[in-house]
């Protein structure tokens, strides 16, 4: 109990001691803090947030160039089959055979069914028959006109007579020209027992299955055969283009690219066919119908497709990328490297602009250079290190101009290199003092390796760490 009491006693003793040297300590080192703070503030050259304005900042840039730059309207549409046909048979019989296979490509009059073609082959032959029939009672009517003609020319026979076999010539001849119609018409029925596809393209999922009974009147039909080579595509663009894309249906033709599913890929190319006669006043867009070729079927009907149609092209106009273009309070700029490698803000008008390029109408000239990457640190007359744009990610291989504490630019922010400073005390590369370029001064490291940063505070009961010069 007594050997507990003490071990009590002397933790409390321990803690006791411990908070009487924090408090004695502390505010010596947010003094010498605070002074090493102000010192580093006070150095010519020191900027809020941008370090030390004699750095060299790494940065990404590249040239501005003349280009031909495509001005595209984009928009979303839904790819159509050019046509759809129901097959549907026209006669009425029992299906006997299923010719095509689901999903084949059939040309267009091939045989894809047969219907039972014995009742309608039938009723051909009778109508053959009955021609027949007529046409010997036609070549005798023809030999009586013959033989009463001569008579009535001696008065033999009376012309009335000779007026009535002409008239039975005449019946019998009209006979057989209905005796044709009727072989025609029962010869069209009998075709009709070989279904034939009216079209070229694909057939989808077959309705019947051969043995069953067909009729005329069915809705569901055999099969639908979808022309896909070539195919439609239906969008929509806002009316406000309307006038841009009369006028060049009036010039000749629209092209139009459809898209692949990464935006950047063009899957087709076709042209605008039709723009419809009126705008949907729910939506205020007009509907176009685009024409592609199709030829490696990489369209399909229903699927939604991302196309563009290009409107016009701006010839030999100055384009940067568009990550060098910034904007601020004043409207948009870019950094431009000068010869003596700063940097100079200048504004800039941009007249059009994506995801990969912006097209310059003032401010920038070709061939001058402007930053892409690295703006964390730039301001005018910024000294910087430049790094072609092509090559993202590395830094100058130049011995006599080592990578700074940034090293290489990322993104939009600096990420410190792993080994800026290879020994204690030693500055990232490029400062000649030992000391970082945006960090305070650090006191020396004690033996202990403990070494406070910032406001931090020495542990309870530990000896305050031994002042050092900033």
């Amino acid at each position: 109990m007594r050997r507990a009491l003490r071990r009590i006693l002397q933790l409390a003793f321990l803690g006791l001691l411990g908070w009487a040297a924090y408090w004695y300590f502390a505010p010596f080192q947010s003094a010498q803090q605070q002074q090493a703070k102000q010192a580093q503030q006070n150095r010519p050259g020191f900027r809020r947030g941008g370090g030390n304005a004699n750095d060299t900042v790494p940065v990404l840039a590249s040239a501005a160039r003349l280009a031909d730059v495509p001005v595209y309207l984009d928009g979303v549409g839904t790819a159509k089959a050019l046509n759809t046909v129901l097959v549907r048979p026209q006669v009425d019989g029992k299906l006997m055979r299923i010719m095509f296979a689901e999903g084949q490509q059939v040309a267009e009059g091939s045989v894809i069914a047969k219907i039972d073609p014995t009742i309608y082959q039938a009723q051909y032959d009778v109508a053959v028959a009955k021609k027949a029939q007529d046409e010997a009672q036609l070549a005798n009517a023809k030999l009586d006109l013959e033989r009463y003609t001569k008579l009535a020319a001696t008065n033999a026979v009376q012309k009335q007579q000779v007026d009535t076999q002409k008239a039975l010539v005449d019946q019998l001849t009209a006979q057989t020209q209905s005796d044709q119609a009727s072989i025609n018409n029962a010869k069209a029925t009998l075709d009709y027992t070989d279904v034939v596809a009216p079209l070229t393209g694909l057939t989808g999922i077959r309705q019947v299955d051969e043995g069953n009974i067909v009729h005329a009147s069915d809705t569901t039909g055999l099969v639908t055969i979808t022309q896909i080579k070539p195919i439609a595509v239906l969008f929509n663009l806002p009316q406000q283009n309307l006038p841009e894309l009369y006028k060049g249906m009036t010039a000749g033709t629209l092209p139009v690219q459809a898209m692949g599913g990464d935006g950047t890929s063009v899957v087709d190319t076709g042209k605008v066919t039709v723009i419809n006669n009126q705008v949907d006043q729910t939506t205020g867009t007009v509907q176009l119908k685009a024409e592609f070729p199709n030829s490696n079927v990489q369209l399909w009907p229903g699927q939604f497709i991302n196309v563009r149609v290009l409107i016009n092209t701006l010839r030999q106009v100055v384009v940067v990328p568009t990550a060098a273009v910034q904007r601020g309070p004043d409207g948009t700029f870019v950094y431009v490297i000068k010869e003596d490698a700063t940097v100079a803000m200048r504004p800039i008008t941009v007249s059009k602009q994506d995801d990969l390029q912006a097209v310059v109408a003032s401010g920038v000239q070709a061939a001058e250079r402007v930053v892409t990457t690295g703006f964390g640190r730039l301001a005018d007359g910024t000294k910087i290190v430049a790094t072609s744009a092509e090559e993202v990610g590395q830094v100058s291989t130049d011995p006599k101009q080592p990578p700074p504490a940034g090293g290489a630019p990322k993104g939009k922010g600096q990420a410190r290199q792993q080994g800026a400073a290879n020994a204690p005390g030693a500055g990232p590369a490029g400062a000649t003092g030992g000391e970082a370029a945006t960090d305070p001064p650090q006191p020396n490291r004690r033996r202990d390796g403990g070494a406070p940063k910032g406001n931090e505070q020495p542990a309870q009961g530990s000896a305050p760490a031994p002042s050092a010069a900033p």
